[in-house]
């Protein structure tokens, strides 16, 4: 059947998840024949729901929970009902996908493997005691080098793991070795989402964005690798980039409502009755990948270190030798630090009503 409008033609390229934890958005993008995969989210996410007088019933509810389990301390019950707000947010998009339901671990301990998973366990319990199976859940976990060592861990207990945050080809190849499910390469810094003018436009997204040559390096380096580790572009803006990125061939995108219903009222370019015109040329995944994030030592031997290794010191040398890598994941770590902040403020006015 031809693809009607954007989003079945995008679908029709590449699995595409909800970036959103609004079961409205899942629900609006859902039918018979057309379902999501996973659900992503964050603590930017999360607070944007936390703070939606929508959701003012899943946030009483978390801190109600928190509050009879945690008396007496209120520190404790803002983080346990922040982690529980979490789940239940999830829960209500579950219904709406095939696969799993991914949750953010606290930007806190993004350079303490060990709390790193001690916060993706716990999690995993309250997921577990709402109903929802440890098959069905995934964590995202900034790539650090301590936390790329966390994936490690967890993915050998049977803990799925994404890595986020990405924003290099050595921090993919080392969460390849960690034998994470997935890596999320941001199409554009996070910081995008929130100050006007950060944001830029290009004439031809596949060919003149900065992350794309990156992320065709991952998808073509993962190929050339044999990695089981699937690519799925995450902080993406707009329809024009969804299908850009859909034509350098990762497995997923995860795209957020207002991406979703730019592509669903688009039509989809027409070429024959069940072959839409493609909007960009699919990339050759038989050419070798360019090289990116600066210099040769991490084209033609990337795949051939060992990121691991000491502890991840290579992952650790090649961030400090990526300036640009090394900012764009700081700041995605200060914002998500930030939003955090900002819900515990919203649980702890709640706790004090309670």
């Amino acid at each position: 059947m031809a693809a009607s409008n954007l989003l079945s033609y995008v679908r029709a390229t590449v699995t595409v998840d909800v970036d959103s934890m609004d079961p409205a958005v899942a629900a609006r993008h859902t039918s018979d024949t057309a379902k999501f995969t996973d659900m992503t989210s964050n603590q930017a996410i999360v607070c944007g729901e936390a703070s939606n007088p929508d959701r003012a019933s899943l946030l009483a509810e978390a801190c109600a929970l928190a509050a009879k389990k945690d008396t007496g301390d209120i520190d404790l019950q803002v983080d346990n009902a922040l982690d529980i707000l979490t789940v239940l947010l999830a829960k209500q998009v579950f219904p709406y996908l095939t696969g799993r339901v991914h949750a953010q671990t606290a930007p806190a301990v993004a350079y303490d493997a060990e709390g790193t998973v001690a916060h993706a366990k716990k999690l995993l319990a309250l997921f577990e005691a709402h109903g929802i199976d440890k098959s069905r859940v995934c964590f995202k976990i900034p790539a650090t080098p301590e936390s790329i060592i966390a994936c490690e861990q967890l993915e050998k207990e049977g803990i799925r793991t994404l890595a986020t945050c990405l924003f290099s080809l050595p921090q993919a190849v080392a969460a390849s070795q960690a034998g994470c499910l997935y890596v999320a390469p941001y199409f554009n810094e996070l910081r995008v989402h929130f100050e006007p003018g950060v944001w830029k436009e290009y004439a031809n997204t596949a060919q003149e964005h900065p992350m794309s040559p990156v992320i065709s390096s991952i998808v073509k380096t993962y190929k050339a690798i044999g990695s089981k580790t699937l690519v799925m572009p995450a902080s993406i803006v707009t329809s024009t980039e969804a299908v850009a990125l859909a034509s350098l061939r990762p497995d997923h995108l995860t795209l957020a409502g207002g991406v979703l219903d730019q592509l669903a009222a688009a039509q989809s370019p027409a070429e024959g009755a069940d072959n839409p015109k493609p909007m960009y040329p699919q990339v050759d995944l038989q050419t070798p990948p360019a090289v990116v994030n600066g210099a040769s030592e991490n084209g033609p031997t990337v795949e051939k270190t060992d990121f691991l290794a000491n502890r991840a010191d290579a992952l650790r040398q090649a961030l400090a030798a990526d300036a640009e890598a090394t900012r764009k994941l700081a700041d995605a770590l200060k914002i998500f630090g930030e939003m955090e902040l900002k819900t515990k403020d919203l649980i702890r006015k709640q706790l004090s009503g309670l």
